[in-house]
């Protein structure tokens, strides 16, 4: 019997064009926003403070941008990138058009922009992403373009067997 390990798609699997949805969604408790927001150092009362934000335009406190935006590239890991991402390379157009409450639920979905190999590193590839989070309502909550650099199948194959003979034992001369 052979063992397979979950993991996200190498390059040669991505197509352009393709949309994932990811599924189960997470629901952003108040827990979780004050946790993520007193680690990342974020002193905004919007998200810790409920008695200030009742007096703000939305009327209560709002889930942290960037815990949505975070959890939404999460929701997508073990689907496309787990085990298969060399690098995240960057982000573009991120955009948050509607807020999250604690209590609402982030679904994602994420759509194959599109794709090339990489020329300064063989048996890769470079993916943009476009990620779009939305709430249990079907409102748009973030939307972000992501850049990775991606793993092809061969070149991970290749890297793996080399690491295997990098940590092979050398023989050593007895003296």
């Amino acid at each position: 019997m052979r063992d397979e390990i979950q993991q996200g798609l190498y390059f040669d699997d991505l197509a352009e064009d393709v949309r994932y949805v990811h599924r189960p969604g997470r629901t952003m408790t108040e827990a979780d926003d004050v946790l993520f927001t007193s680690v990342t150092m974020n002193p905004q009362a919007l998200h810790l403070d409920a008695a200030w934000a009742a007096t703000q335009p939305f009327g209560r406190p709002l889930v942290n941008s960037m815990l949505t935006l975070a959890t939404l590239v999460g929701l997508s890991v073990a689907h496309l990138t787990r085990g298969t991402i060399v690098a995240n390379l960057g982000f573009t157009e991120i955009t948050f058009p509607a807020p999250m409450f604690h209590g609402d639920t982030l679904y994602g979905a994420t759509t194959v922009l599109a794709r090339r190999p990489s020329t300064s590193r063989p048996g890769t590839g470079i993916v943009t992403f476009e990620h779009v989070g939305s709430n249990q309502d079907d409102v748009v909550v973030a939307r972000a373009r992501r850049s990775v650099l991606v793993w092809t199948r061969a070149g991970h194959e290749t890297y793996e067997a080399q690491q295997a003979g990098a940590d092979a034992p050398t023989p050593r001369e007895d003296t």
